[in-house]
C-alpha cells in the first residue's frame, strides 16, 4: 500500500490510514513506517494474533466504528489477509465503497483462508483493482461486471521499483533464501517437517547456506512441534529494505509467500514455490517460479531446476505506475 499513500500525498488528497495492528513486532510492523518514512497511522486497533475468528471479529468491530464516525467515501484494502476480510465486510455493512487492490488472484484451494477472504473480498467490492489480464479475465467469469474491473499492474511492483535503491546490501555472497510462514504449511507438523528436511537437503546438496527468517508464528510451531532446524541458518523477521536486498542477491528463494514469489519475478532471482498451488499462476508461466509442494525430495529436485536460471523472463505484474493508475481511477469515478 505504500505507493498509494506515496501517491495521496503527492496529490495533496484527503485521506487517513488505518492500521488493523495485526502485526505489532517491530521488524513486522513499525519499520515499515519509519524506512518508507510514511505518515503514521491516523487508527490503530492493535488487533494482535489470534485465531481467525478473533483476528477478523476484531477488526471488523474496529473499522465498522471509525468508518460510522470517519464517513470516508471509499475504503481502498489489499490482497487476502484477514484486515481485508474484516475492514471490507464492516465497510459492505456501513455502505461505504469498497476498492480492492489485487482483485482476482485465485490458488483454487479453499483450505487456505486467504483464498477465502480474497474471493469474499472480491464479491462485495465495487472497484477491482486486478493486477493482470488474467486476474481481471477470472473476476469476469465470477460475474463480475466487466465496469468494476481495472487492470492496473500490482503496486508490488511500484514498491519494489520505489525501494530497490535503498535496499540494505547484505554480507553474505552465495545462499539461498527461504521463508516459511503460510498455516497450512507452519501449522502441520508433517508438512512443516518435511519443508525443513528439503531446505537441509537443498542447502547440502547445494552446498550453499539456507537463510531463515522466522516468523514470531513459525517459530512457535517449530517450539512446540519440536522439530529439528539443524543445517538451517535461522534468524529473526528482517526489515522491508534488508529483506529485498536478501531478495535480490541470492542464488534461490525458497517461500511460500505470495509477496515474495512476485518480488522474485521482478527481481530476477529464481524462485521455489513450498506449495501445492499458487494464485500467481503468472511467475510458472514466465519461468521465474516453480511449484514443489511440501515434499523433501520434491522441494530439492525444484531447487536444482531453478538455481540454473536467473532473471530471463519476462515482469508480468505492470509497469511500476499502478498506484498511479489506482487513484486516478477513483478520482475520476468522484468517489
Amino acid at each position: 500500500m505504500s505507493p498509494i499513500i506515496r501517491e495521496c500525498e503527492r496529490l495533496g488528497l484527503d485521506y487517513f490510514i488505518l492500521h488493523t495492528g495485526q502485526h505489532y513486532d517491530f521488524n513486522l510492523d513499525g519499520v515499515f513506517f519509519e524506512q518508507l518514512k510514511l505518515p503514521r497511522p491516523r487508527y490503530n486497533l492493535g488487533v494482535g494474533s489470534g485465531t481467525y475468528a478473533e483476528e477478523v471479529s476484531k477488526t471488523l468491530l474496529g473499522v465498522e466504528k471509525i468508518l460510522i464516525d470517519e464517513k470516508p467515501s471509499i475504503l481502498l484494502v489489499e490482497g487476502d489477509t484477514n484486515a481485508c476480510i474484516g475492514a471490507g465486510l464492516a465497510a459492505s455493512k456501513c455502505g461505504v465503497p469498497i476498492g480492492h487492490i489485487e482483485a482476482g488472484l485465485r490458488s483454487y484451494f479453499s483450505g487456505m483462508v486467504e483464498e477465502i477472504n480474497r474471493v469474499v473480498v472480491d464479491h462485495i467490492s465495487q472497484y477491482l483493482f486486478a493486477p493482470t489480464d488474467d486476474a481481471a479475465s477470472i473476476l469476469w467469469a465470477e460475474g463480475i461486471p466487466e465496469s468494476r474491473v481495472f487492470v492496473t499492474g500490482n503496486t508490488i511492483v511500484d514498491a519494489v521499483l520505489q525501494n530497490t535503491s535503498l535496499e540494505k546490501q547484505t554480507v553474505e555472497k552465495d545462499y539461498i533464501l527461504a521463508t516459511v510462514h503460510r498455516r497450512e504449511n507452519v501449522d502441520n507438523r508433517d508438512r512443516y517437517a518435511s519443508i525443513l528436511e528439503g531446505l537441509k537437503r537443498v542447502s547440502k546438496e547445494l552446498g550453499l547456506p539456507v537463510i531463515y527468517p522466522i516468523h514470531p508464528g513459525a517459530r512457535k510451531m517449530l517450539l512446540r512441534f519440536d522439530l529439528d532446524a539443524d543445517g538451517i541458518r535461522l534468524c529473526e523477521p528482517v526489515d522491508y529494505q534488508g529483506f529485498l536486498g536478501l531478495e535480490k542477491h541470492a542464488k534461490l528463494v525458497l517461500t511460500d509467500s505470495g509477496g515474495c514469489q512476485e518480488e522474485c519475478c521482478i527481481l530476477g532471482t529464481p524462485c521455489v514455490t513450498l506449495r501445492d498451488n499458487t494464485e500467481r499462476p503468472e511467475t510458472v508461466e514466465v519461468g521465474a517460479n516453480i511449484l514443489a509442494g511440501a515434499s523433501a525430495d520434491d522441494i530439492v529436485d525444484a531447487a536444482k531446476v531453478m538455481i540454473e536460471r536467473k532473471g530471463y523472463w519476462r515482469n508480468p505484474f505492470g509497469d511500476g505506475k499502478a498506484a498511479e493508475k489506482i487513484v486516478e481511477i477513483i478520482r475520476k469515478q468522484n468517489v
